[in-house]
Order: C-alpha cells, then structure tokens, then sequence
C-alpha cells in the first residue's frame, strides 16, 4: 500500500487542521464542518493529479479545443456518520462521480470501552467493477472500521484501484491497514499521530470527529 502524508508540504491543509483541532475554534460546528469540507477538497485535489485521463474534442464558439476528462468512473464512498463532511468535500470536486455509503460501528465488549468489535448494519453502492473507488473517511484510529467498510464494499464489485483519504491517521492505523489492503490501495493521509490511548482515540487527535460535526450522541 502506498501512503502520501499531505502535511509534509506547505499547504492551507495544514491551516484547516490547527483549526478542526484548537479547542477554542473546533467547538463551532459549522467551522468544523466546513473545515473538514475544505479539507476533502484539497485532499481530492491531490488524487486528481494520478489518475488517468482521456482527451476530448470539445466544440467553443471560435472552434475545438482539446480537453482532459477522467478516464474511469470515479466512486466516492465514506461511512457514516463522521465522514459526511469530508465526503462532500469529494464530491464538490468529483462533481459527476456515483456515490456509496456504509454504516460501520464500534461495539464495545466491556464496560472500561476498551476491547471491540466493528459492524456494518448498511450499505448503499452502485456495481464498482473496473471503477476507481475513493473511500473517504475523516479519521483512522485502529483502521479497523476502514477494513470492515472496505470488504463491505467489495460485495458490490471489484475497484481497478481504490484511495483511502483521512484527515488524522494513527501509525497504528497505517500499519494495520498496510499489513491488510491489496497493493492497488493508495492511503492519502493529512496528518499523522502517534498515538492512541486506552479507548483507541487518536492522541492528540481532535476528539469524536462526527460528535463534533454534528451533536453529541446518546
């Protein structure tokens, strides 16, 4: 699995991450929100640049001009709720793109929320043979919920290739997802952390991405 750590280069990425993480700014959802939108626009931005392209004649009103347009039906998927943000972002700048959705969730198996299990209960998707699959979600703590969403996905077809975007990754996660994922996955990553503490949260992280962008839940 190849990995592109986004936050290495000078970019606004790295403005829209100190704000989704500054307890003093992060607490207005609809900057969050919005922040983590601009963060899947830059980020869809990057995946742009290798995928292929086909050119076309297109007509003006002086005459024809030769124009580049993907080459592959593009896929955009994330798993609810938290990348609901950050898929829109996607999706503003793959404007044309098909669309699929998973519900994956962690169960806890004791009551410290240490140990759990990750489930799927729904998923929406077109046929994705020969497509390019884009699975966007916002933060990958143990990348155990990215594999179940993944191998959910699968049941609705074979991608040619497929990209992971993360706004926050753990190591942990990419080393798992590395050891798991075929080698025609491509992880885009914003920012790397080191660590996570005893519930699988990412530290420093940012806190509950979806709680954040959307209330708190029971």
């Amino acid at each position: 699995m190849k990995t592109y750590y986004l936050d290495q280069k000078p970019s606004l990425i790295n403005k829209y991450l100190l704000e989704m993480r500054d307890v003093n700014i992060q607490n207005d959802r609809l900057r969050f929100r919005e922040n983590i939108v601009r963060t899947g626009e830059l980020v869809a931005y990057e995946i742009s640049k290798v995928l292929k392209y086909k050119e076309i004649e297109t007509q003006t009103p002086l005459g024809i001009a030769l124009c580049r347009k993907p080459a592959d039906t593009i896929v955009l998927s994330t798993i609810l709720r938290a990348g609901l943000p950050f898929h829109q972002g996607f999706l503003n700048m793959f404007d044309d793109a098909e669309n699929a959705f998973v519900s994956a969730y962690r169960e806890y198996d004791d009551d410290s929320h240490t140990d759990f299990h990750v489930y799927t209960e729904y998923i929406a998707s077109p046929c994705l043979d020969d497509k390019v699959l884009i699975i966007a979600d916002p933060m990958l703590a143990t990348g155990k919920s990215m594999e179940v969403g993944y191998r959910a996905l699968l049941k609705k077809g074979t991608p040619k290739e497929v990209h992971i975007a993360s706004v926050i990754a753990s190591t942990e996660a990419i080393e798992y997802l590395d050891q798991c994922m075929p080698d025609n996955v491509t992880l885009w990553v914003a920012s790397v952390d080191q660590k996570l503490n005893e519930h699988s949260y990412i530290v420093p992280g940012l806190g509950d991405a979806g709680d954040l962008a959307f209330g708190e839940k029971l």
